[in-house]
């Protein structure tokens, strides 16, 4: 499994917009008003032929009355202790301030790498005024300006050596089904309908899984291994947010499966917390089937099932190739269906298509309906073929791939799809030079 990295700090620094680097896409809101990132985000990065996972934390505030702020600093600490390696980001405009060294004396007790980053550093003067930032006493910092990305560089540099030694985890042939979701969602109560024991203790209270454990499943002609993610463990030294310690136990055990079992409460909006696990699974590109559990406690009328797909399908737009079961984990209802489904998932991660029928099927679609003409040049796909990795990725060879944007990238993941039946499973399109 790949390392993580906390990015900590006080608000208004800049750890949003290093995230946002760091994982090369704009997820994390960047806004110049104290508070903006109240919803942890999770990205992939890589460098240097090292992947590891970043988490972007809300800004860290000690002794505050406000609820939201204090909620925020359980969190912070949270990813502290969950993270492997930290980068502190402090603001080269302001100075130390008291935050900043409630900060750093949080971090000078914990027992790990931690890289101190001057941030907004974009001309010499600046540079010379971060010497100030010794007095944090975490040694030596890094200067760095995360808009342009100056600095960064070295900074990765720093924190992939940092590292903790990856580590082959003995393979096994089996699939892996990883059962994730938010707490009391039904994810243990899943697993021991499926199993037939009470191999996890069950009961009302969120959060009494307390470690990820792996359980052999061969029953049925089904064989492979399930594990409960929950993974909300009891620390003396850490104050709890159970819904954000799900996430991030959730994080190591998505990027090491399969195929993902997101299991939602009915009763509950597919909200914002459900959604963060749902397109962690996407961006890792793994197998996913949304089991809607408690089904049996809603009250359902003609079109209810009907309504509730469409809204969720809506929530996790682009991605909606995606099986829905309801279930109801109590009574046992459609369980073994979602094994089914999960089953059939994994098969379609894992298809081959043969580059011959790819372009017997796809270049005659491409032909009639080719990609958008741009500044009066012409793309022309001559060739595709799938590249040979674990999960479903295809390149498009053509002459001018630059010029191929998003929305037509869209219509040949879409044909891909409707072709050759990758329901459940993220698709990445690549165009290439020819």
């Amino acid at each position: 499994m790949s390392s993580i990295v906390a990015i900590v700090g006080r608000p208004n620094v800049g750890k949003s917009t290093l995230f946002n680097r760091l994982i090369k896409r704009r997820e994390a809101i960047v806004d110049a008003v104290s508070g903006v990132t109240r919803d942890r985000h999770y990205g992939k990065s890589e460098w240097n032929g090292r992947e590891f996972s970043v988490i972007d934390t809300g800004g860290y505030v000690v002794g505050s009355d406000d609820v939201f702020e204090i909620e925020i600093d359980k969190q912070v600490e949270l990813a502290i202790d969950e993270a492997d390696v930290i980068i502190f980001v402090v603001d080269v405009e302001t100075g130390v301030t008291g935050m900043d060294e409630d900060v750093a004396k949080l971090l000078r007790k914990v027992n790990k790498p931690v890289f101190l980053a001057v941030n907004k550093v974009d001309n010499n003067k600046r540079a010379e005024n971060a010497v100030e930032f010794y007095s944090l006493g975490l040694g030596e910092y890094f200067t760095i300006a995360s808009i342009s990305g100056s600095g960064t560089g070295d900074l990765l540099d720093a924190v992939v050596d940092a590292l903790p030694e990856h580590v082959e985890e003995e393979e096994s042939d089996l699939p892996r089904f990883a059962v994730v979701g938010r707490p009391n969602a039904g994810k243990s109560s899943f697993i021991n309908a499926l199993i037939g024991e009470e191999r996890y203790i069950v009961t009302d209270i969120a959060g009494t899984t307390r470690d990820a454990i792996d359980t052999k499943y061969n029953q049925f002609g089904f064989e492979f291994n399930l594990v409960d993610t929950a993974g909300i463990r009891r620390k003396s030294k850490v104050k709890e947010d159970l819904e954000f310690y799900s996430v991030m136990r959730s994080v190591r055990a998505i990027e090491h499966c399969d195929v993902v079992l997101l299991v939602h409460d009915a009763t509950r909006g597919f909200d914002g917390q459900v959604q963060n696990i749902f397109w962690l699974a996407e961006r890792n590109r793994k197998g996913i089937v949304i089991l809607v559990n408690k089904w049996d406690l809603v009250e359902k009328e003609t079109n209810t099932v009907r309504d509730y797909e469409r809204q969720i399908r809506k929530e996790i737009e682009p991605f909606t190739d995606v099986p829905l079961i309801f279930i109801s984990a109590l009574n046992k209802q459609r369980i073994f269906k979602a094994i089914e489904t999960a089953v059939e998932v994994y098969n379609n991660r894992s298809k081959k298509i043969k580059t011959s029928k790819l372009n017997e099927v796809l270049l005659p679609i491409i032909e009639n309906n080719p990609p958008p003409a741009l500044k009066g040049k012409y793309v022309k796909i001559k060739y595709i073929m799938q590249l040979p990795t674990p999960q479903p990725q295809f390149a498009f060879f053509c002459n001018l791939p630059q010029y191929v944007k998003e929305p037509y990238k869209r219509f040949l993941e879409n044909k891909l799809r409707e072709e050759f039946n990758f329901h459940g499973v993220p698709i990445s399109v690549y165009m290439r030079k020819k």
